[in-house]
C-alpha cells in the first residue's frame, strides 16, 4: 500500500527540482517556486533567501508576509536567526526560538518568530547566505528528518542556480566585451592607417585591413588565402620565417623590420608586432599590426651618413637639447672626447658646462649664454680643463638648430682647440714685456755710465760698468732667441728614461762647475713621455741654482718618483733661494703690472714642459724647489697613448 505522506513529499521535492531544472526560467522565478513549495511542505508562514556580506544579512527574496522580512530589508548577522545557521555543515532547526539557545535574544525580540529552520547556501565553495523557513508560532514537536534533509536539498539547488546564474553573467558580460572589441577593432581597421592583419597556423592570411592597399598597393581581398611570405624580399622572408616559429611557440613577435614589394615594384618597409592566439594552450593564429616605416627608415639612413661624418670629423661636436632646461648634451663626437678625456658616458646627459674650471673667464661664459638666450649664433674662446684637470684653450661656437616650425630643437656645438696659438700669442707678449723691461733699465745704466766716457772718475772702470748691461742684454737675446727657436718646433714626444736624463744633466754640472756637489738621488720612476727638449728645461734648472748661489760648495739635487699618471721631477738647493719676485711671478703663472721676471730661464722650462701637458712649480724655505710635473709612459704603452696635449703657458 502506498504512504500518502511519502507521495506529499515527492510532489514537493519534484517541484523543487522542476523549479531548477528548467534553464529558461529566471533564476527568481525558480527561487521562489521552491520557496512556496518549502513553505507548504513544512506548513509554515514564512520561507525566505538571504545574502551575507561582512556579517550583515540581507533579504534578497520572501514567500510570506511579515513586516521585517522583505526583500532588500538588511541587519546585523547577530540579531539574526541566521548567524548560527551559516556555522553548521547541516541544518539549522528550531521548535521553540524563545527557549532556544541558538537564536540570540535580540534576534527574538526583533523578528518574534517562533519557530525556525535554515541551511546554509554554498556558491564556488564560498557561504553565500542562507534559505530559511520559520512561522510565528511554536512548534509542538521538533522538525522531522525528512524535512531537515528537504531544507538541506532545496539550499544545495539554490547554490547550484546561483552559480549558473553567476557563470551565465559573466558570460553573458564576456560575450557583450568581445562584440564591443569586434566592433572596436573593425572601427579601428577601418580608419587605421597600420595594416592589421590575422595569419593561420599554415602561415596564410586569414584576414588583413583595408590600409594594405595604401602601404602595397593591393586590396585586402587578394592577399587573404595567400602566404604572407608572398610579398617579401628574400632577406626579409628568413626573418618573418623565423619571427612566425617564435609566435607559434607562443612568444610575441616586436618591432621586426620587414621589406615587401609593392605593387609597383618599390620596396616598403614594415614594422610588425604580433602576438600568438591561444586557445587553452594551443596556438591557433597570430595577429598582429604592421606600420609603414619606409619614409623613417630613409630619414634614419641619411641620419647614420650625417652621424658617421661627424663621429670621424677631427673638430669636436656636441648637440644638446635646447627643449631641456639644462640643455644636456645628447650627442659628442670622437674628437671631442680625445680632446677632453672624457668618454661617452661621462659626457651625455649634462651640460657642457662640466668643462669649465677656476681660471675660466666669467665673461667669456656670459657672452655664450646671451648667444643662447637670444637665439643667434655665438662664438667665443674661453678656458677649459680636461678631465685629469689640465687647462686648454677652447674656440667655442654655439648654433640654434630650429625645427619645422621655427621652434629652437637643439644646440649644435663646434669646439676648436687653440691653445698652441694662445701659446704663441702669450709667449710673444711674454718677450716683449720682458725685453722692454730689462732694455729699458739696461739703457738707464748705460746713459749714466756714458756721461762718464769723456772724464771718467778714477775709481770707477766705466768700461766695464758699460759693458755689463750690454753683456746681459746680449745674453737675453740670445736667451729670447732659443725661446723663440723652440717654440716655432713641433712638439715631438717620445720616450724618455727618467734616470738616465737625471744623470746626464749632473755628470754635464759636475764637470762646469766641479766645486760643486750635483746629485741624482736613486728612485724607481717610470719613463717620461716628452720631448729632448726636456733635457734643456732641467739643466736650466741646475745651472739657475748653481748661478744664484754665492757660495762655491753648493748642492742641488735631482730626484725623481711617479704619482699615479705622473712622473715628478724634483731640483732643490741649499742655497739662498730663488728671488720672491721671479719666485711669485712662476708660482701665479702670469706676470703682473707690479711683478716681472727679470730674465726667460724659467718661462723656457715652462713652455717645454707645458707644452707636453705638464705642469711647472718653483718654491722652497731653505733654498729652492722646482717641480717638474710630466706625463709617465708604461713599458708596454705606446708613445701615441701616453702622449697629452699641450696645457696653456701660464697656469
Amino acid at each position: 500500500m502506498t504512504d500518502p505522506d511519502f507521495e506529499s513529499r515527492e510532489r514537493y521535492r519534484e517541484r523543487v527540482y522542476e523549479a531548477f531544472a528548467d534553464r529558461r526560467q529566471p533564476f527568481e522565478d525558480a527561487v521562489e517556486a521552491a520557496l512556496s513549495a518549502g513553505r507548504e511542505r513544512l506548513d509554515v508562514e514564512l520561507g525566505f533567501l538571504t545574502q551575507i556580506v561582512d556579517d550583515i544579512q540581507r533579504i534578497e527574496q520572501t514567500v510570506g508576509d511579515h513586516d521585517r522580512i522583505r526583500p532588500g530589508e538588511r541587519c546585523p548577522l547577530g540579531v539574526a536567526y541566521c548567524r548560527r545557521t551559516i556555522e553548521l555543515e547541516g541544518n539549522l532547526s528550531v521548535q521553540d526560538a524563545q527557549a532556544s539557545s541558538s537564536i540570540a535574544e535580540a534576534a527574538y525580540q526583533t523578528f518574534e518568530l517562533g519557530s525556525y529552520i535554515g541551511s546554509r547556501v554554498v556558491v564556488n565553495g564560498d557561504i553565500y547566505g542562507t534559505v530559511c523557513f520559520a512561522d510565528s508560532e511554536e512548534r509542538d514537536a521538533p522538525f522531522p528528518e525528512a524535512e531537515e534533509l528537504f531544507v538541506e536539498l532545496l539550499a544545495r539547488l539554490v547554490g547550484r542556480g546561483i552559480e549558473r546564474r553567476e557563470y551565465e553573467r559573466e558570460r553573458a558580460e564576456r560575450t557583450a566585451d568581445l562584440r564591443a572589441e569586434k566592433r572596436r577593432f573593425e572601427r579601428i581597421a577601418t580608419n587605421s592607417f597600420d595594416v592589421l592583419f590575422r595569419v593561420d597556423t599554415g602561415g596564410r592570411f586569414a584576414y588583413v585591413s583595408e590600409a594594405v592597399e595604401r602601404i602595397l598597393g593591393y586590396e585586402p581581398d587578394q592577399l587573404v588565402g595567400e602566404s604572407f611570405t608572398q610579398h617579401m624580399t628574400p632577406p626579409a622572408t628568413a626573418d618573418a620565417l623565423d619571427a612566425f616559429d617564435r609566435l607559434l611557440d607562443g612568444t610575441a613577435v616586436e618591432q621586426l623590420e620587414l621589406t615587401f614589394r609593392h605593387r609597383d615594384g618599390s620596396e616598403v618597409v614594415v614594422e610588425v608586432n604580433a602576438t600568438p592566439v591561444v586557445d587553452g594552450e594551443e596556438v591557433t593564429a597570430v595577429q598582429g599590426v604592421g606600420r609603414d616605416v619606409t619614409e623613417r627608415k630613409e630619414r634614419e639612413a641619411k641620419l647614420r651618413v650625417r652621424t658617421r661624418a661627424m663621429d670621424k670629423a677631427g673638430v669636436p661636436i656636441t648637440l644638446a637639447d635646447a627643449t631641456d632646461a639644462d640643455e644636456p648634451l645628447i650627442y659628442a663626437n670622437e674628437a671631442f672626447e680625445s680632446v677632453t678625456g672624457y668618454s661617452e658616458s661621462e659626457i651625455l646627459g649634462r651640460n657642457c658646462r662640466f668643462l669649465q674650471g677656476p681660471k675660466t673667464d666669467p665673461e667669456a661664459v656670459a657672452t655664450l649664454r646671451d648667444g643662447i638666450e637670444a637665439e643667434r649664433p655665438v662664438t667665443t674662446e674661453l678656458l677649459n680643463y680636461r678631465r685629469d684637470g689640465t687647462p686648454f684653450w677652447n674656440r667655442v661656437t654655439v648654433t640654434p638648430i630650429e625645427d619645422e616650425t621655427g621652434t629652437v630643437t637643439h644646440l649644435l656645438g663646434f669646439q676648436q682647440e687653440v691653445t698652441e696659438r694662445k701659446r704663441s700669442e702669450q709667449l710673444v707678449s711674454l718677450l716683449n714685456r720682458v725685453l722692454r723691461h730689462n732694455l729699458r733699465n739696461e739703457l738707464t745704466v748705460i746713459q749714466g755710465y756714458a756721461e762718464f766716457v769723456g772724464d771718467p772718475p778714477s775709481d770707477i772702470n766705466v768700461g766695464e760698468r758699460i759693458r755689463q748691461p750690454v753683456d746681459r742684454l746680449v745674453g737675453l737675446s740670445e736667451r729670447a732667441h732659443e725661446l723663440e727657436t723652440y717654440a716655432a718646433r713641433d712638439a715631438r714626444p717620445t720616450r724618455i728614461d727618467t734616470t738616465a736624463l737625471l744623470e746626464s744633466v749632473a755628470a754635464d754640472h759636475r764637470e762646469r762647475v766641479p766645486e760643486a756637489t750635483v746629485l741624482v738621488e736613486p728612485g724607481t720612476a717610470r719613463d717620461i713621455c716628452a720631448g729632448t727638449e726636456l733635457e734643456r728645461a732641467v739643466d736650466e734648472l741646475v745651472a739657475n741654482a748653481l748661478v744664484h748661489d754665492p757660495a762655491p760648495d753648493t748642492t742641488v739635487r735631482l730626484t725623481a718618483r711617479t704619482v699615479d699618471e705622473w712622473v715628478e721631477i724634483a731640483v732643490s738647493d741649499d742655497g739662498p733661494g730663488i728671488p720672491s719676485m721671479e719666485a711669485a711671478v712662476v708660482q701665479a703663472g702670469e706676470e703682473t703690472p707690479l711683478q716681472h721676471g727679470t730674465g726667460l730661464g724659467l718661462w723656457l722650462v715652462n713652455w717645454i714642459v707645458t707644452r707636453y701637458g705638464g705642469s711647472f712649480q718653483i718654491g722652497g724655505e731653505d733654498g729652492t724647489v722646482a717641480t717638474l710635473r710630466l706625463p709617465a709612459i708604461g713599458d708596454d704603452q705606446s708613445v701615441a697613448d701616453a702622449a697629452r696635449r699641450p696645457t696653456v703657458l701660464f697656469r
